[in-house]
């Protein structure tokens, strides 16, 4: 039986993926059809870099929408409204007190593949979203990281 990897998803990151594959699908095969049409008209395909450039993009662009696709057909969507305010889980976010910085900073607890730092959303896979994972509030974590060791306390789960 073949394990499909799970992609953990807010409602809005599904949106997200799903106008990705349109654009992909409507406006990029397009463009690269347009680019082979053109690359056709100047004769011998033998040495037309045009043509296999055009060729290489539209195996760019099809090899993405399906794996965009596969993102989407093996999606887990997080359903925020069950999430509990007891333990940090996918889809909540967090309230930490940054040893490191002295500082607190709110993370939001996301999939892969929405994942982004300089938003405070990170990924469950992470090295930080995996140690918070399952915590309650008023716990410490430490976390290696390359320079040592990062600690943060917990201070607030919320939706």
């Amino acid at each position: 039986m073949n394990q499909h990897k799970k992609y953990y998803m807010t409602p809005e990151g599904v949106k997200k993926l799903e106008d990705e594959v349109e654009y992909y699908k409507t406006v990029k095969r397009k463009e690269v059809t347009e680019k082979i049409k053109i690359a056709l008209s100047f004769g011998d395909l033998s040495e037309n870099a045009e043509y296999d450039e055009a060729k290489n993009d539209q195996a760019f662009v099809e090899g993405k929408i399906a794996q965009l696709e596969a993102m989407l057909r093996n999606a887990v969507i997080i359903d925020e409204s069950q999430i509990d305010n007891e333990t940090v889980n996918m889809g909540c976010k967090v309230k930490v007190k940054d040893y490191d910085f002295d500082e607190e900073v709110i993370f939001k607890i996301v999939g892969s593949t929405e994942a982004d730092p300089m938003e405070y959303k990170i990924s469950n896979e992470s090295p930080v979203g995996e140690a918070l994972m399952g915590k309650r509030v008023g716990e410490t974590i430490e976390v290696p990281i390359p320079d040592g060791i990062s600690k943060y306390e917990i201070l607030e789960i919320t939706r």
